[in-house]
């Protein structure tokens, strides 16, 4: 094997370039990048005309392991696969370790070096005796290339694993000539190796930590809306209505939000805090989450209404019964008033059954009219074995039947707004690093109002981010499209976007969002993927309330 044949200085100049190339290696963040700067670096080092990393991939499913050509380069053939260039696909076979019969795959030198971890340096492919260059020979004559010096090291992490290797072919010397890899060459390739090993463990560590933590805040939300029928898929749907907007308006110089541009790392943070911007519902009582009709707890209390109605409609028939029997014994009738009174009085009960079946099913308003006729359905009484009169609606059903909107009380919309003050309690616990800092301000604002009315911290559109206030839009719109809302049907955008308008008018939503939202068709884009297409009507933008676009062409 050729010893060192470079000069001292030619020497100090290629370590000072292996310090370089590490350097470059610790800092680099792109995947792709790393692989090229690793495989570059020792072609670069020991001249290397051509060049293959191979990553090592564990299937302990198919019981396999095996070597996947990650990166191949050939200057000669101007080839670049892998990496920021042409992708690898299936141009290259994997390279199995082991054999069908469980032997080791010793015959390929890529596979016997990361077998027995050790480096090869091979003087000539078509001429070295031990191992199987067929593979080799026939890419040598369908590309006309001739392969002859090969050095082939593993790389291992930091708990002494091989995780890949590199193979370097066809060794230049100045004059252009393929020579033997050196000593030299060895040295140095496997101190970039050593150097590689880390950056690409670094890497790996990296990226197992990122999808650990998104599958993390996935698993949260799909818990929550699991936990919750009524909502469904809220939180899952939340992100793409999030992130549609917040792709819209980012860079997109629109009226209100010419400033207004997230980097790739900023882009994530909002995505995460969409994906957990009601995990503090995870504390909220499931009866309260689960009210699906305004007397639900954890059973429907419109059954025992309804018993207390089966009471006093027995009870009138009952007392026509008893004045037939009466007017019987006598010789007479019952007296024809008297029926009639009777049979209205059970038409009465029959029909306040239907009206609070009815009613305990909640809607977007209830009127005053209704609400009055709870209030005097209050008053009536029915008698009980023991012969006691009880009112046939208690003080908390009247307040649960007199609820306008919704099916929750005052109190329990207060339990529901407080899974906010726990979401933003849960973030700020969270030791976010840098690039993440930002998900609780984003996560805890989409229940805020631009007049400062909203909940829990009560802030003003000046003092919101515009991420925070994507959030609210995306929040609102999800809900009011949702199909699984049993206290209302689906509704279609026509009406969606009148509600978001309103609330616009109402200081509710950011205008120049949703001026945004409308114009540049975001919640087209969305009902695309998510809404029933009934739920995809015609309607004519420019009367929407709210939506004025020229009203934010200022400047």
């Amino acid at each position: 094997m050729p010893t060192s044949a470079v000069s001292h200085s030619e020497m100090v100049h290629r370590v000072q370039r292996l310090n370089d190339i590490g350097v470059a290696l610790s800092a680099e963040q792109n995947a792709d990048v790393l692989l090229e700067t690793i495989l570059l670096g020792a072609r670069e080092l020991t001249c290397a005309d051509a060049g293959t990393l191979y990553m090592l991939v564990d299937a302990p499913e198919q019981h396999k392991r095996f070597l996947r050509f990650a990166l191949v380069q050939n200057d000669t053939l101007n080839i670049h696969f892998g990496g920021t260039g042409e992708t690898v696909n299936n141009k290259f076979p994997d390279l199995p370790l082991y054999l069908a019969d469980g032997t080791p795959n010793e015959r390929m030198v890529a596979a016997y070096a990361v077998l027995h971890e050790k480096t090869i340096n091979i003087t000539d492919a078509y001429t070295e005796d031990g191992f199987d260059f067929q593979g080799t020979r026939q890419f040598d004559t369908k590309t006309g290339y001739r392969s002859q010096s090969m050095l082939v090291i593993p790389l291992k992490n930091h708990e002494n694993e091989v995780i890949a290797a590199i193979q370097l072919l066809n060794k230049k010397d100045k004059n252009g000539r393929t020579a033997v890899f050196t000593d030299d060459d060895m040295q140095l390739l496997s101190s970039l190796a050593s150097q590689a090993a880390i950056a690409l463990t670094n890497r790996q560590l990296i990226d197992d930590l990122h999808t650990l933590f998104e599958s993390f805040t996935h698993v949260i939300a799909s818990a929550i809306d699991a936990k919750s029928p009524q909502t469904g898929a809220h939180c899952r749907r939340v992100p793409d209505a999030t992130l549609m907007l917040a792709r819209a308006a980012s860079h997109s110089g629109y009226p209100g939000l010419e400033d207004f541009k997230m980097s790739k790392a900023e882009m994530y943070a909002l995505e995460i805090a969409a994906w957990m911007h009601d995990c503090g519902k995870i504390v909220t009582p499931p009866h309260v989450i689960e009210k699906s009709k305004k007397l639900e707890t954890i059973c429907d209390r419109i059954i025992t209404i309804e018993a207390r109605l089966e009471v006093l409609v027995r009870e009138q028939r009952i007392a026509k019964l008893e004045a037939e029997v009466a007017a019987l014994k006598s010789g007479q009738t019952i007296n024809a008033s008297r029926a009639e009174a009777l049979a209205e009085q059970e038409q009465f009960f029959l029909d306040a059954l239907e009206f609070l079946r009815a009613t305990n099913t909640g809607g977007e308003f209830m009127p005053d009219e209704k609400i009055d006729r709870v209030q005097s359905l209050s008053q009536l009484h029915y008698t009980t074995l023991e012969g006691n009169l009880q009112p046939l609606l208690n003080a908390d059903e009247l307040e649960n039947l007199s609820i306008r909107r919704g099916t929750l009380t005052e109190a329990e919309r207060q339990i529901m707004n407080d899974h906010m003050v726990h979401t933003i309690n849960m973030l700020d616990q969270l030791p976010f690093p840098k690039h993440l800092r930002q998900v609780p301000e984003y996560a805890g604002g989409h229940h805020e109002r631009m007049d400062g009315n909203g909940y829990p911290k009560g802030l003003t559109r000046d003092q919101m981010s515009v991420p925070a206030r994507i959030m609210g839009i995306a929040d609102v719109f999800e809900a009011l499209t949702a199909p699984e809302r049993s206290y209302k049907e689906a509704m279609p955008l026509s009406q969606t976007l009148q509600i978001m308008g309103r609330m616009v008018e109402n200081h509710h939503l950011d205008p120049d969002l949703f001026n945004l939202f409308v114009e540049k068709k975001v919640y087209m884009s969305y009902a695309k993927k998510h809404l029933n297409p009934e739920q995809i009507d015609e309607f004519n933008v420019a009367l929407l309330p709210g939506f004025n676009p020229q009203v934010t062409k200022r400047g």
